[in-house]
């Protein structure tokens, strides 16, 4: 690794609250376990949420425990104490029904379960149905990856339509992310993680929380203009765009990609379609609510198809490699997707993970409520810490979905 790759950088502490990462996730663990999921799968499902605040990926963490794992699991759209059901198990194929069951620590054990035959068997896919949630899917694959093996995790979005085919009026799919990890021999692991879609709901949601415009060419109105309101998307007046933009500059793929989520993740295990005939009864606005859903985990391992350590060793060459290619600009050495959260990461664990002090009272509020014991905040950071070596936003394109 040369220097600039190591370099460190100050930064100030952002105004806020720091919170240990472990007694954050402890904390999470103590409020899944309080609606009623097993412990040891309370503490996967806490890891699975706080990994999104703790790589910089907020719009898929904890923002999301009041907003969406509380309410659905109050409601019965999520399951606290479901065991997802076995339909098929071909040895190399497993289909599982998950039966509503908690999808932070759900995708986990279906990517293990993929992980464990792959062991032996060299390949091994998991696919579910009537899945929930799962937060950040770079989260589940990167566990793989530090296996020593390639994983691929996909979701659709059950039944929620928020995104038009190029050239259509009726939204017909969700932002149907996907994300592949890999080790990288020395480095951090390499992870994509990303919708499908410019961006996830959880980015333009973000904003409307914040009071805060979204740039042009994130949603577009039903006469397919730019919308900067990011209220837009909740009350259906606007439509998530495609990766690519137009179809000028690369919407079909991204549409594309979105559909191929589709057929792997939802027609594949039999979940809930995006792409039906009801959806095209209405005004072709958004419409549906992202229930059934459907994931699809791929683990390839390696070892099993070319023993030796040969494989480790040529990641980290190649991802090495990748580091060492001269940048244009100094200031912003070539990374890799996987990499900068890695680095946040680091930096997150050693001095604390920050939450808007909005988002702390909320949680404080919540363990008042629940007669749990709220986590401490961290002393402040020095405004001299070391910061995450230098490198581009996350290279991930995301937070998920």
């Amino acid at each position: 690794m040369t220097a600039a790759h190591a370099e460190d950088v100050t930064v100030a502490h952002a105004e806020g609250v720091t919170v240990a990462h472990d007694a954050l996730v402890a904390f999470t663990a103590d409020v899944f376990a309080d609606r009623g999921v097993p412990a040891p799968r309370a503490r996967t499902a806490a890891e699975a949420l706080v990994h999104g605040d703790l790589t910089g990926l907020t719009s898929h963490g904890l923002a999301n425990l009041t907003r969406l794992y509380l309410p659905a699991l109050d409601e019965g759209r999520i399951d606290a104490g479901a065991e997802p059901e076995k339909i098929t198990d071909t040895g190399a194929a497993v289909l599982l029904d998950g039966r509503r069951s908690l999808g932070l620590w759900a995708a986990t054990e279906a990517l293990e379960l993929a992980a464990d035959r792959a062991q032996q068997t060299g390949v091994a896919l998991v696919t579910m149905r009537d899945a929930t949630h799962f937060g950040c899917a770079g989260y589940h694959t990167a566990r793989i990856a530090r296996r020593g093996m390639v994983a691929l995790l996909a979701s659709n979005c059950g039944r929620q339509r928020i995104a038009r085919p190029p050239g259509g009026r009726a939204a017909l799919l969700g932002t149907n992310p996907f994300s592949v990890a890999a080790p990288a021999g020395e480095h951090p692991p390499y992870v994509l993680d990303m919708s499908t879609t410019v961006v996830p709901t959880g980015k333009v949601r973000a904003a409307a929380r914040a009071g805060q415009p979204i740039p042009e060419g994130w949603l577009e109105d039903a006469q397919g203009r730019p919308v900067t309101d990011p209220e837009a998307l909740d009350t259906g007046h606007g439509f998530l765009r495609w990766l690519g933009g137009d179809p000028a500059t690369g919407a079909f793929k991204g549409y594309g990609l979105g559909l191929m989520v589709e057929v792997l993740a939802a027609l594949v295990p039999g979940a809930g379609l995006g792409p039906d005939r009801e959806a095209l009864s209405g005004d072709g606005r958004p419409t549906g609510r992202d229930d059934d859903i459907g994931l699809t985990a791929l683990v390839l391992a390696p070892g099993a198809l070319r023993p030796g350590p040969d494989f480790l060793g040529e990641a980290d060459g190649m991802f090495s490699a990748l580091l060492d290619c001269p940048p244009l600009d100094p200031r912003r050495p070539v990374s890799y997707p996987g990499r900068p959260e890695a680095l946040t990461a680091g930096h997150h664990r050693e001095h604390g993970v920050p939450l808007y002090a909005e988002q702390y009272a909320e949680l404080t509020a919540l363990a008042a409520e629940r007669g749990l014991t709220a986590p401490p905040p961290s002393p402040p950071v020095p405004a001299t810490a070391p910061a995450p070596a230098t490198a581009p936003a996350p290279a991930s394109g995301k937070d998920t979905r």
